[in-house]
């Protein structure tokens, strides 16, 4: 099959779709705290009450995403810098029964979120 076959058009048109779809699912997660459970590790917390904040603030303000921290354009992963130290956040895709992967990540009825938020030398 030639590689610009309508099969491989409509794969790809699916693929973007659904990776739109998890994107904007992402982001109502790591912006405003909707559509899944939000973690932080020990690190983050003994950063207390004020560091806790001003990390959460800057994940939800996050949107330096490009090519290269994000290739396949879903918001799920990034490191960031917050008072001079390294941050990451990490969105995986659970089935509603936090078991296993999610059949259908772009699928909320059936997917459970979890954003975990970290000091980058923590994972």
């Amino acid at each position: 099959m030639a590689a610009n076959t309508p099969i491989d058009t409509h794969a790809q048109f699916l693929h973007r779709a659904m990776a739109t779809r998890i994107c904007t699912l992402n982001d109502e997660l790591r912006r405003f705290g909707r559509g899944g459970r939000i973690m932080m590790t020990p690190g983050i917390q003994a950063l207390g009450v004020e560091g806790v904040a001003r990390v959460f603030t800057a994940v939800a303000a996050f949107d330096a995403f490009t090519r290269n921290n994000d290739p396949y354009g879903e918001h799920d992963c990034a490191v960031l810098a917050v008072d001079g130290i390294e941050v990451l956040f990490k969105i995986d895709y659970y089935d509603r029964d936090l078991v296993c992967h999610s059949p259908g990540p772009s699928d909320p009825t059936v997917t459970q979120r979890v954003m975990v938020v970290m000091l980058a030398t923590e994972y």
